[in-house]
């Protein structure tokens, strides 16, 4: 069956009548948009059977081959435990390779002891990094770990390596420069990893720190990210399939819906004529595990052909109502509209018991 590939100009009338399913169990997650503008990329099918040899390709072309197979033990430091409104904050650090330690917090409503789904959330841009993320105020559109926490699940909020390591204070305006140079300093230990490599790295070891707790059910992970959270939310649910929902806020989900070329990401490399990769790739790693994304400024209509084109992939492994969409209309932000349908479609696929 079939998922997005490609990024030409024809076929957009046809795209836009893609229908949504005969009975949609998604709530209204699949309905197209009522246009596709005309640089929308264009779509041609992709087998399941194929998605085996994406993954290889992508592996090369971000770790330079496999990912690491062993990972070293999870050692967790508590630095710190505060607690406010129902929600208590612990303050970790932990390695995610020998000798590179980073930092996140652990928020969990305070009722109660039963084991609870796990959510990996990344913040944004945002000099505040988990205190933006990992913020005990609900009040903001963007704290959407307390969000999370206060819903019942066990939050972790990891630091972007961005932003430099555990206990490191980056300037108060860090940018390109700042971050080249973390992916400089990243690359000395790496030279093959792409930036988003380093990403799926630092998420897959938030969701060891996850799942290694008492309180956390390892059968029911998720993840969730706004702008540049969005891309790391999309990568980790792909490369790790714990994972079993994914929530990708406006990160631009197409290679030339967003900046995916900067050296953090994907790198310039991604702009040759002769790059064949594109992100339906990636989310078809994810099938048939849950999917939303969540469009607005980046993810606008042109982002519709990678969900057009992912609903036969889902159908044909049998979770018809696993993937979708959610269009809003204010802009590259998180607005109430979008939590409310990005936080009831982790509840669909997180809070019941497997």
């Amino acid at each position: 069956m079939a998922l997005l590939i490609g990024c030409a100009l024809a076929a957009v009338a046809a795209r836009a009548e893609t229908p949504p399913p005969a009975a949609d169990a998604s709530g209204g997650l699949q309905r197209p948009p009522d246009s596709i503008p005309s640089d929308a990329p264009e779509i041609s099918p992709l087998s399941p059977d194929e998605i085996g040899a994406w993954r290889e390709r992508w592996l090369a072309f971000l770790f330079g081959g496999e990912l690491p197979l062993e990972r070293p033990p999870l050692i967790v430091r508590e630095v710190g435990r505060d607690e406010r409104g129902g929600i208590e904050r612990t303050h970790i650090r932990y390695e995610v390779e020998p000798g590179v330690e980073t930092e996140a917090y652990i928020l969990r409503r305070s009722d109660g002891a039963e084991r609870r789904p796990g959510v990996v959330v990344f913040h944004s841009t945002s000099a505040e990094t988990i205190g933006q993320s990992g913020s005990l105020d609900p009040a903001e559109d963007r704290h959407i770990g307390a969000h999370l926490a206060l819903r019942g699940y066990v939050v972790i909020a990891p630091k972007c390596y961005l932003w430099g390591a555990a206990g490191q204070a980056p300037p108060p305006n860090p940018g390109r420069a700042f971050w080249e140079g973390e992916v400089e300093k990243m690359q000395g230990r790496h030279p093959r990893w792409k930036g988003m490599a380093r990403m799926v790295w630092d998420g897959i070891r938030a969701v060891d720190a996850l799942v290694a707790r008492n309180d956390v059910d390892a059968a029911r992970i998720g993840c969730i990210g706004h702008s540049l959270g969005a891309k790391e939310s999309l990568y980790l649910a792909a490369f790790d399939r714990r994972v079993k929902a994914a929530v990708s806020s406006d990160g631009g989900i197409g290679l030339r819906l967003s900046n995916w070329e900067a050296p953090w990401y994907l790198g310039a490399e991604i702009r040759s004529p002769e790059f064949s990769l594109e992100n339906h790739q990636i989310l078809a790693m994810i099938a048939p595990r849950a999917f939303l994304l969540v469009a607005g400024r980046d993810d606008n209509e042109r982002s519709w052909p990678f969900i057009a084109g992912a609903l036969p992939l889902w159908r044909s492994l049998g979770a018809a109502d696993a993937v979708g969409w959610f269009r809003h209309g204010a802009g590259h932000n998180w607005p109430p509209e979008a939590q409310e349908a990005g936080y009831a479609f982790l509840d669909r696929f997180l809070m019941r018991r497997q």
